[in-house]
């Protein structure tokens, strides 16, 4: 996990060197600061990053765009750093193709938590990959296919973001079961504090924009009043 590319972009440097002092005594060494949009994208295009901290305000762009710019060249996980936390602000963030969000003042130790977490997620996931027979999950209309990676809906394969696909792969493996926003969140997310709401809710609606026929009248990934939410497993004909 320590030899994983991290790439800061800030501009404020007295940020990118806190974070970037904490990453290093956690013992990660592969990582990269940019101030500006065109330097993040820049060394994305030359190195390849798996996780992005990003800030949303930078002096030559919007982080939102700049978001979008970044997913033409990589899936790789993306947590907002805002000081904007409005509801609206939020979900346009996961729109634009983030995973996550941490608001402005913050505890560089959570920046931390989070990476740790998502490595020791995605470590977790592939161990699992390898040990269960049942990687390709066949539904009437769309199958998940955890190998490739892939979702494909009515026979074309469908964009998906890879927290977007992990959360549906766990629905995928626990299929008819009511599943907690308490339990989603640890199982994909994996960590250790209260529970975000806006997070699972803007994932569950990005599942199913990909795979209901009508995403506002869902009838395959449904809400369990107080309860959480189930993937309802039809029979294949």
């Amino acid at each position: 996990m320590k030899d994983v590319k991290i790439l800061l972009v800030d501009d404020e440097q007295a940020i990118l060197q806190m974070l970037e002092m904490v990453l290093r005594k956690e013992k990660f060494s592969n990582i990269y600061t940019a101030t500006n949009g065109e330097a993040a994208v820049s060394i994305i295009k030359k190195y390849s990053p798996e996780f992005i901290v990003l800030d949303v305000m930078l002096p030559d762009t919007n982080g939102f765009e700049l978001c979008t710019k970044i997913r033409e060249y990589t899936d790789a996980h993306i947590l907002f750093l805002t000081a904007r936390v409005s509801d609206f602000d939020i979900l346009t963030g996961f729109e634009k193709g983030g995973d996550d969000y941490v608001t402005k003042p913050f505890n560089p130790l959570e920046i931390v938590a989070r990476i740790k977490a998502y490595f020791r997620r995605q470590k977790t996931n592939h161990s699992q990959s390898r040990t269960i027979n049942k990687k390709i999950h066949h539904f009437q209309h769309f199958t998940v296919d955890e190998d490739a990676g892939e979702l494909t809906v009515r026979g074309k394969v469908v964009s998906c973001p890879a927290q977007v696909f992990l959360l549906l792969v766990y629905f995928c493996k626990n299929v008819n079961r009511v599943l907690s926003k308490e339990q989603l969140f640890m199982a994909v997310w994996g960590y250790d504090h209260i529970v975000d709401d806006n997070t699972v809710m803007v994932h569950i609606r990005r599942i199913r924009e990909r795979i209901e026929p009508n995403p506002s009248k869902p009838v395959h990934l449904i809400t369990v009043r107080g309860l959480g939410y189930k993937l309802v497993k039809e029979k294949v004909r």
